[in-house]
Formats: structure tokens, C-alpha cells, sequence
């Protein structure tokens, strides 16, 4: 199992078109992908489970990933939150 926490850093937070951009990119590791924030932990692969955490600015995330290539999708995941969706 590998994990790693951050903190959402743009200034919309995750809604619709980052929520979907996440799922685009956690579906194409075979690991099992969850993310834990605010006391609750949802599957990552499905948009409404995330667009139901309500992620704002400044709320931290951390991103747990069990399986073959749980690495690589624990990194492409968080660079993507670190990217701010390519939205600033």
C-alpha cells in the first residue's frame, strides 16, 4: 500500500471538470484507489463519490492506492492535484 497527502491548492477546488479529470486518470491503474479527506474515505474511481467530499481550497487529501502499480498512480495523482488541474 502506498499514500501520500497534499492540500487542494486551486482556488475552485475540486468540482465537475478537475473531479473528472481525476477519475480519467485514477481508472487507468489497476490498483485500488481510494481518497481520504475529512474524516471519510470514497472510492476514487467514481466522480460522485469525490464531488460529494465537497474539496475546497486548503482541504487535505490523502490518496491511497493498493495494488501492481500502486506507485505510480499514488504520483500521477498527486502531481495532477499539484498541477491545480491545469486550471491556474
Amino acid at each position: 500500500m502506498t499514500q501520500e497527502t497534499i492540500t487542494i491548492e486551486n482556488k475552485t477546488g475540486i468540482h465537475a471538470r478537475p473531479a473528472s479529470i481525476f477519475v480519467q486518470t485514477a481508472t487507468k491503474f489497476k490498483s485500488k484507489i481510494q481518497l481520504q479527506a475529512k474524516g471519510k474515505t470514497i472510492d476514487a474511481k467514481s466522480i460522485l463519490m469525490i464531488m460529494s467530499m465537497g474539496l475546497v481550497k486548503g482541504t487535505e487529501v490523502t490518496i491511497i492506492a493498493d495494488g501492481p502499480d500502486e506507485a505510480e498512480a499514488v504520483k500521477a495523482l498527486k502531481d495532477l492535484i499539484e498541477s491545480k488541474f491545469g486550471e491556474e
